[in-house]
């Protein structure tokens, strides 16, 4: 346990001014004494920002030493210097490197075939110079392969800057497009769309440009004046199409242009009706539709392209209670889809010379996958990355004709031998009999004594699903002793879509009791005890974090929340904010009075009381648009003011970044070495 005091040190945590802020609602008045801090333009909110960074800093000092050793094991356990597995795309062979001791990747490529002389595209190290913070978004290389559209963020607000360059002679072009979101290019090599964003960032326009002209003359297409939805632009696999979709969290709607006229008018689908979703693709003359109109865990159906209204939509693969349809992709002859059965991702094969299927088989019981860039549409072979929490990232080709698999690359790990490993899946039983699946991992020889040191990660909003992944970083832990486990709590999609809605708007406490649940269980079956302890969440699972310590804080030992949406009614009570309206489907609209009461019931920050509660590094961004930065700063300022212990609340913002944290990967290793240190001095550790 930690004996070092606050007096050991001579200072005392920094505390926030208390200035009371009213807001009547509801009949109801919320008393917020530090509203305040919502002022980033208030040189005394910078103040207390930078003293608390500087109090984390010295309080951690007694773990220094283990945060440097963490984060060098974490580098030692990489290659550094890498290549991904080169895609093809048209004519070259594209790929992105890193290099020992560089921040970024350098995007190359090759033309023809891979012993071809490599070509750099783009340097990402070479334009993040002079910046603490450098994302780059939407690399887009023209259906001629002489233009790369590349999005720019320097600080974390994902605000992108869109430029264009001309790969033939590495000049820019002189267009800078701002706050755009995303882009595609159209066939003619010279037309692309793109989508913009509203002040709260919300993707809301579609505008069409063509290169090397004056931005005045873009045309507006498409403007999304419903706030609780949000638009996105693709191009089918095929290249045949260029879709504008509309979604809400509930609803959607598609409309499409063909490609090789861009001249012409995106025409609609099928008029958006609330509560259906639909997705689209095409091949030859038909759309596949994605669509949750007849089934809660979607169906894949047909239409003619030349009518494509909802009349005349065929089932093609019908849903299926215990089967979530999750998504699709086309290929010349083959439909690949993606399905989830008992918290699973399946990839089933259908070959449309002869309507044949089948299941590409995973050796492990427990474990996640994700596609590759599928960029050629007449192939045989499709790309996906395997993975799990004893498996390291494994690209592979699959050869749909053949049904062989072929490895690609298994990214190499020094010194790592998965024998030595263990991971299964558990079940926890809820309060109300549903039973909760858990992954977990640890090192084999650990004796089941319930004196385990355990990390319990959680997340559960969103329909997002919590698939069990290796990290290298992690070893960092289970080679000290240390048992992970994920909870795949209700609100996450890991077990179909009625177990997101079991978690959201009025059943969200049961992504909170599900996790106790969790750790429940975990005690009773002698992997760890409540001084062992640990638990995690960011954003979304930092909010999960933040409830469970209000109704549990005895049960954990430490808590790491990353980016935590603690002060949730205030948040969803300002439509000013990004995703407050467009979230109102997943917790409710707080203006009616029944999501209000439920919200305020649970929101982390309106619920901190008088009582003892664990350790906590509680981390944040400044340029967060997301999950602003005064709702972990806020949530720290309270919790100090009313907890009734000792224990170390620790408080690190980010001032150069946004809710994705740094964006370098160096830092992004100091900032887990940062987050296992204190987990691991906080348990007793001192090596």
């Amino acid at each position: 346990m930690l004996v070092i005091s606050v007096s050991l040190y001579g200072v005392q945590p920094p505390v926030a001014p208390q200035k009371t802020h009213i807001t009547k609602i509801n009949g109801c008045i919320l008393k917020d004494d530090y509203y305040w801090l919502r002022d980033r333009n208030d040189s005394n909110v910078i103040k207390y920002i930078r003293a608390e960074n500087r109090y984390t800093e010295t309080m951690l000092k007694p773990a220094k030493n283990l945060e440097n050793k963490i984060y060098n094991e974490i580098i030692g356990r990489i290659k550094q210097t890498d290549l991904s597995v080169p895609y093809k795309d048209g004519d070259y062979y594209y790929y992105k490197k890193y290099i020992k001791g560089k921040q970024y990747p350098v995007f190359c490529r090759k033309k023809g075939n891979l012993e071809a002389k490599e070509a750099i595209i783009l340097d990402q190290n070479e334009l993040a110079e002079g910046h603490q913070f450098y994302s780059l978004r939407f690399l887009g290389v023209s259906p001629y392969g002489n233009l790369l559209a590349y999005a720019v963020d320097t600080n974390g607000s994902e605000r992108y800057t869109l430029y264009i360059k001309n790969l033939d002679s590495g000049r820019l072009l002189p267009e800078r497009i701002y706050n755009v979101s995303g882009v595609v290019w159209a066939n003619d090599n010279k037309t692309i769309f793109y989508t913009t964003n509203d002040s709260t960032n919300r993707t809301y326009r579609v505008f069409k440009h063509e290169v090397n002209n004056s931005l005045v003359k873009d045309e507006k297409l498409y403007q999304e004046n419903d706030g609780r939805f949000w638009v996105w632009i693709e191009k089918t696999r095929d290249s045949r199409f260029i879709i504008i979709g509309t979604g809400s969290s509930t609803t959607s709607e598609i409309r499409y242009l063909n490609a090789n006229t861009p001249s012409d008018t995106f025409k609609l689908i099928s008029p958006r009706k609330k509560g259906v979703e639909y997705y689209v693709s095409s091949r030859g003359n038909t759309f596949y539709i994605r669509t949750n109109k007849n089934t809660k865990n979607f169906e894949l159906m047909t239409a003619p392209i030349n009518d494509p209204r909802k009349k005349n939509w065929r089932v093609l693969i019908p849903g299926r209670k215990n089967v979530k349809i999750e998504d699709f992709e086309l290929f010349k002859d083959y439909l690949v889809v993606i399905e989830r059965e008992n918290g699973l991702e399946k990839i089933r094969i259908i070959d449309f010379a002869d309507n044949s299927d089948y299941y590409v088989h995973f050796p492990e019981e427990d474990y996640s996958f994700w596609m590759g860039k599928n960029r050629i549409f007449e192939t045989d072979l499709l790309r996906f990355t395997y993975t799990s929490l004893i498996s390291p990232n494994t690209v592979y080709d699959f050869n749909m004709k053949t049904r062989k698999l072929i490895k690609k690359k298994q990214y190499e790990i020094k010194d790592y031998d998965k024998t030595f490993y263990e991971a299964k899946r558990l079940f926890a039983k809820a309060k109300d009999g549903t039973l909760i699946p858990i992954s977990i991992v640890y090192k084999k020889g650990i004796k089941m004594n319930g004196n385990n040191p355990l990390l319990l990660y959680g997340y559960g909003a969103y329909g997002s699903s919590s698939d069990p992944y290796f990290s290298s970083s992690r070893l960092s832990l289970l080679d000290r002793g240390f048992i992970y486990a994920i909870a795949h709590v209700r609100g996450g999609g890991e077990m179909g879509e009625e177990w997101y809605d079991d978690g959201k708007i009025l059943h969200k406490k049961n992504t909170f009791t599900d996790f106790i649940a969790c750790a429940e269980f975990l005690i009773s079956e002698k992997y760890t005890n409540p001084e062992k302890l640990a638990i995690m969440g960011g954003s979304a699972g930092g909010m999960l974090i933040g409830a469970v310590l209000n109704i549990r804080p005895n049960l954990f030992k430490v808590a790491v929340m990353d980016v935590p949406f603690v002060d949730v009614l205030n948040t969803m009570l300002d439509p000013s904010l990004p995703l407050t309206v467009g979230e109102y489907e997943e917790w409710g609209n707080p203006n009616e009075k029944k999501y209000f009461d439920y919200i305020r019931s649970y929101s982390p920050y309106d619920n901190i009381r008088a009582q003892n509660y664990p350790a906590m590094l509680v981390e944040g961004s400044l340029n967060d648009t997301r999950v602003g930065y005064w709702e972990p700063t806020k949530w720290v300022a309270k919790l100090r003011a009313t907890k009734t212990d000792s224990n170390l609340v620790l408080l690190h913002i980010n001032l150069d970044a946004g809710h994705g944290g740094s964006s370098g990967r160096y830092d992004w290793f100091k900032d887990i070495a940062r987050e296992y240190a204190f987990i691991l001095y906080e348990m007793g550790y001192k090596d």
